[in-house]
């Protein structure tokens, strides 16, 4: 089953930094754009970046461009969010996804057109 394992949740204090992974299970990645969305506690889910496949373009949230950067590496197969500059209002269970590669009409920050999810991995920031 086609799925994803996230890691590299934790608890940091405010202005600390994190670096999520973003591993397939079932699949490999090269031929996938990759997003990765957070969704806080009482809060809707939400688009946090995305990496092409094609040229890894990247794509950011306005509430995270200058503190977070994604990167993709396909030999290992893996994506990553490097999370600086952490505030309180970052804590959320953060979740990456894709969707199959002949869909169309979405950009790969909209979570509802993503097919394929892992279970999270959750992020505390303290204050």
């Amino acid at each position: 089953q086609v799925h994803f394992v996230e890691s590299g949740g934790g608890l940091v204090q405010s202005g600390g930094s994190l670096r999520l992974s973003c591993a397939p299970s079932g699949f490999t990645l090269d031929y996938y754009d990759i997003g990765w969305f957070r969704q806080a506690p009482g809060k809707e889910r939400e688009g946090v970046s995305c990496i092409s496949s094609a040229d890894s373009s990247t794509y950011y949230a306005d509430s995270v461009k200058g503190r977070f950067t994604i990167s993709r590496d396909n030999d290992k197969n893996t994506v990553y969010l490097q999370m600086n500059t952490l505030t309180p209002e970052d804590t959320a269970v953060y979740y990456c996804a894709t969707y199959e590669p002949e869909k169309s009409g979405f950009t790969c920050l909209d979570d509802y057109a993503m097919d394929y999810w892992g279970k999270g991995t959750l992020v505390t920031v303290s204050s």
